[in-house]
């Protein structure tokens, strides 16, 4: 049967950044990279945002009843989470903006920053442009390949380093990692214990293809909710990325209250009428589009684990929980892993280097794409990349 995600959209001369080589010339590529869809967003958003635009005027406004009564309910039916109000919720430009201004109200330059290893490149990039110091612990995998904290590790890195605050991806980027709610719980202790901010950036919370519930990390424990900033956003959910529309929920009015000081001091975190529309249709009548998207995110995973795991030799790649991510180790002796690059940007598959998330020998792969797409990606890789049993193709 057809599937709404089956279609395949033409994105070149659209100023797309994941598209910029073919902008460029290049019209070969399948480009896996930066993590956005390659699916139309939910009918909902169009709507939500056509009725709006059939009001021609457009001055300062105000955020509406609308805006936060969406993100509760959303809140409610998705994570079970009946406490969210709105007093709780801070509106945001952005995700990484609201860890930025969490990072700015809470601590000061030299400051040390934990992050779970590997690290998104976006935290990378944030900690450091602001002048704190990322400190990363590496996630290790447990008998089963399974990625895990390291909380010993971790403990280590805060009392050694004097860490304020800690970055918990949540979903975890780019692992796939869904976290059980006993691991949450473990990271509010530990951050709870040495009076270590924690800010949690779950924008992927949408995405479980799997079936593992997402737990907001709040939400495990009264010590979570007096210690936690989460960051969320519909803008990954629905591929809105370009209209820059977020969230911070706080429950502790002292978390609430800084960080709405230090988001406000930029005068660049005004909302978009446009954006907000967005979030309220998305909201509002998206839920079974992102099920629906689930579940075909979910073969594609299943599609490329199987063919990974089955055709490239040395290879390695655990089933993601969660993310529309592909995460491929390797890192085995024997495969090349620059000529392994090389290779991927001659046939055109352009999926991310995982040194720029600090890990070495792997490669992302972003698998929100049509079926069609992530056959082409992986035969491509397997005549002119893994070349298996030594052979290579010419």
């Amino acid at each position: 049967m057809q599937s709404i995600f089956d279609e395949k959209w033409n994105r070149t001369g659209t100023g797309t950044i994941k598209w910029k080589a073919s902008d460029e010339g290049r019209k070969d590529i399948i480009p896996m990279g930066i993590a956005d869809m390659e699916f139309a967003t939910a009918p909902c958003v169009i709507e939500a945002v056509r009725r709006r635009m059939e009001h021609p005027l457009f001055g300062y406004f105000n955020l509406d009843n609308r805006f936060y009564e969406a993100i509760m309910n959303w809140h409610g039916r998705h994570f079970h989470n009946e406490d969210l109000r709105p007093e709780h919720i801070l509106y945001q430009n952005g995700v990484l903006g609201g860890i930025a201004a969490a990072l700015q109200a809470f601590t000061l330059p030299g400051d040390r920053v934990l992050c779970s290893g590997p690290v998104y490149s976006g935290f990378i990039r944030t900690v450091g442009d602001l002048g704190r110091v990322l400190c990363p612990s590496m996630l290790k995998p447990d008998r089963e390949g399974i990625m895990r904290l390291d909380l010993e590790d971790m403990e280590r890195k805060i009392l050694d380093n004097k860490v304020k605050a800690f970055i918990f991806c949540s979903p975890h980027n780019p692992t796939g990692r869904v976290w059980d709610e006993d691991e949450i719980r473990d990271v509010a202790v530990l951050c709870g214990k040495y009076h270590v901010l924690l800010i949690s950036d779950e924008i992927w919370a949408d995405f479980t293809p799997g079936g593992k519930q997402h737990i907001p990390t709040a939400m495990v424990s009264g010590l979570a909710k007096d210690i936690t900033i989460s960051l969320y956003s519909p803008t990954k959910t629905f591929n809105l990325a370009s209209l820059r529309c977020a969230y911070a929920v706080a429950y502790a009015p002292w978390l609430r209250d800084a960080m709405e000081k230090a988001a406000v001091m930029t005068h660049f975190n005004n909302p978009n009428v446009l954006s907000c529309e967005a979030l309220i249709g998305a909201y509002q009548e998206g839920g079974e589009w992102v099920e629906q998207l689930n579940r075909y995110i979910r073969k594609n995973q299943e599609y490329v684990h199987d063919y990974v795991t089955s055709r490239f030799s040395g290879v390695r790649m655990q089933m993601p929980e969660g993310t529309y991510l592909g995460w491929l180790d390797c890192s085995a002796p024997s495969l090349d892993f620059e000529q392994i690059l090389k290779d991927m940007e001659h046939c055109g598959v352009l999926g991310n280097d995982g040194a720029s998330y600090l890990a070495p020998k792997h490669v992302r792969l972003n698998l929100a794409c049509p079926m069609s797409v992530c056959e082409d990606a992986m035969s491509r890789l397997e005549r002119y990349v893994f070349h298996i049993r030594g052979e290579r193709t010419a």
